[in-house]
């Protein structure tokens, strides 16, 4: 199997971290997983197929031990016939002996079919393995390329910040922002001094209008004093 090719291709991904390392990591990484699940994919049709003959191979070997014993039997059973006298000596002891030699043969197959079994079930434990070992290579593989595709994003954005705070004029910046300072001060000065203007320029009227308004009191104690200097003029 080349899996284990594909793992060490992907490996270096893992291991050279850099993105730059690579032409399309991501790319190269989901490339992996999916050779890696077809092999996966065929890992377990390969070992159905084995597990099948291996079970095939059992049931051969246990059919042959029957013929064996079934052999066997029927040799005895042939010998006791020819001990009651029922079939002729020389006839029974040339069927028990085709029968003997029919179960040593059974025998020699059963016991072949037996090797071949525990050599198919050993086939089998050892695929499985392989393909417990690949699971979970691509269950790892799987996270590892979330991970990648996050850090690429990250990278990505962090390149861009970088990119475009190189391309800034931090100089232009600066110089505006000054020029923008100076004429709110400047707006705050012209705010102030029509404030003073508007003051400034009331009337008489406005004056005693004010003083009227502003201080009843006041007003009352002037129109007082004023009586008071009119009864004495």
């Amino acid at each position: 199997m080349n899996i284990f090719k594909r793992l060490l291709t992907i490996g270096k991904a893992e291991i050279h971290s850099v993105i730059d390392n690579f032409e399309d990591p991501i790319n190269l990484t989901e490339q992996g997983i999916r050779e890696m699940k077809e092999e996966l994919g065929k890992s377990i049709e390969s070992l159905a197929q084995l597990k099948a003959l291996t079970i095939r191979k059992k049931n051969e070997a246990e059919a042959e031990e029957q013929t064996s014993k079934d052999y066997y039997n029927k040799a005895i059973v042939i010998v006791q016939k020819a001990e009651k006298g029922e079939v002729e000596t020389s006839e029974a002891d040339r069927l028990a002996k085709e029968a003997l030699k029919r179960q040593s043969s059974s025998q020699e197959n059963a016991n072949q079919l037996h090797q071949e079994h525990e050599k198919l079930h050993s086939e089998c434990e050892k695929m499985q393995t392989t393909i417990n070992h690949l699971k979970s290579s691509i269950g790892k593989w799987e996270n590892e390329l979330k991970t990648l595709k996050a850090r690429v994003q990250v990278s990505e954005a962090t390149r861009d910040i970088n990119q475009k705070m190189t391309q800034m004029d931090t100089g232009s910046a600066v110089s505006m922002l000054e020029k923008l300072k100076e004429r709110v001060v400047q707006q705050e000065a012209l705010a102030e001094a029509y404030s003073d203007i508007s003051k400034s320029g009331k009337t008489i009227d406005e004056e005693i209008d004010a003083m009227v308004n502003s201080n009843d009191t006041e007003a009352e104690e002037a129109l007082n004093r004023l009586k008071e200097t009119l009864k004495k003029g």
